[in-house]
């Protein structure tokens, strides 16, 4: 049922919440209701992330509104903690389904002193060991080759892990995107990269970047097997990526799965008006019909299981108040001193840079250093 290369994306639920083929029998409504109300968590956070954007409590944030079952599902095909993921700058919702704390993210976005990068990375950048979510980069395909490099060490330890590499339709535009594929494709490396492809690379469109009829085709070229996946299913998400990622675990080599979505939002705060600048309402409306969120809630409907406009506006209550806990917690912690860009960097401080912080101190306190005020 699951083969690489269909013309068409990968389905299970159909627009109108219908399943189009059989459920398989983990999709209870128990765990299609835990499904919704993490993406719902992801929505929420991210609206009240734009909000703290406009406050002028942070300086950057990319949107993921439209993406949340291609990374909530992505979530619940790995072994969290045990896989390594290299994700892309919108993949908040995919950390925060693995668990990444909802207080780190915000904490990095408002760079505090319980910002684990200690304000050391642009917002929206962060990253958790503990689920080896390796720190995000702004640099598009940057973390492509360092993946594949993730995964050939995977499969030279011998060890039982694999490398989940996460990017979006631009990504696949830059050399270092085509040069981690063919490393991974050459090395047999045990590496699942997983396109999030929204179709829009900030203001170019997907059809502008390249005369491919598909991302997934791309494969052919490396080696290794190429999946299409109707990104808004969350239930055609999970299965396609959790079949490749066992595929790709048990020595099969590397594999692209591509997620056909949408992002209804801008690309980030650099281009606030989206739909005068370079696409049409129109178009965002038409995707808007294909809610990934509410695909969901029409399939619970016709399991027999609806979910009431009251428990939604709980959900959404509660994920509000997730946040604004956070950043009040966040804030508390004040800003990181300027001492802390001398830390973390060389066990044995290099004389040089010793030089530099008592040159700092000096000024912050007034005191002469070398005969200087």
């Amino acid at each position: 049922m699951i083969q690489p290369f269909t013309s068409d994306p990968l389905r299970w639920v159909s627009e109108d919440g219908q399943p189009i083929r059989e459920l398989p029998a983990r999709f209870t409504p128990e765990l299609l209701r835990e499904l919704h109300r993490e993406m719902v968590r992801a929505r929420e956070f991210d609206k009240k992330l734009v909000t703290l954007l406009r406050q002028g409590r942070t300086t950057f944030y990319a949107q993921a509104s439209g993406m949340e079952a291609t990374q909530v599902g992505l979530a619940r095909s790995l072994r969290i903690g045990h896989d390594w993921v290299w994700p892309y700058y919108r993949d908040h919702a995919l950390g925060l389904a693995m668990g990444v704390s909802m207080l780190d993210i915000v904490s990095q976005c408002l760079g505090t002193n319980s910002d684990l990068c200690r304000g050391r990375q642009m917002p929206h950048h962060f990253g958790s060991a503990a689920q080896n979510f390796v720190s995000i980069s702004s640099s598009i395909a940057s973390q492509v080759p360092p993946a594949a490099g993730n995964a050939m060490a995977q499969k030279y330890l011998g060890v039982d892990e694999i490398t989940v590499c996460t990017f979006g339709d631009g990504a696949t535009s830059e050399g270092d995107w085509h040069a981690g594929m063919n490393m991974a494709g050459a090395a047999g490396a045990p590496c699942l990269f997983v396109c999030e492809n929204n179709q829009w690379a900030i203001s170019t469109h997907l059809r502008e970047q390249t005369a491919s009829e598909t991302i997934h085709i791309k494969a052919k070229a490396y080696g290794m097997p190429g999946y299409y996946v109707d990104g808004n299913d969350i239930v055609a998400v999970i299965e396609v990526l959790s079949h490749v990622a066992e595929g790709v675990r048990s020595g099969q080599g590397p594999a692209l799965v591509e997620c056909l979505t949408y992002r209804v939002g801008s690309h980030s705060n650099a281009d606030a008006d989206a739909e005068k600048n370079y696409r049409t309402r129109e178009e965002v409306n038409e995707w808007l019909a294909r809610d990934p969120i509410v695909r969901v809630e029409r399939l619970l409907e016709h399991l027999g299981a609806p979910i009431d406009a009251g428990e939604i506006a709980e959900l959404t209550r509660a994920t509000h108040r997730e946040v604004d806990e956070a950043v009040l917690a966040a804030e508390a912690t004040g800003q990181p001193d300027w001492q802390i860009m001398f830390e973390d960097v060389y066990a044995d401080i290099p004389v040089h840079l010793r030089e530099q912080e008592a040159f700092l101190r000096a000024e912050q306190t007034g005191t002469a250093v070398g005969g200087r005020a």
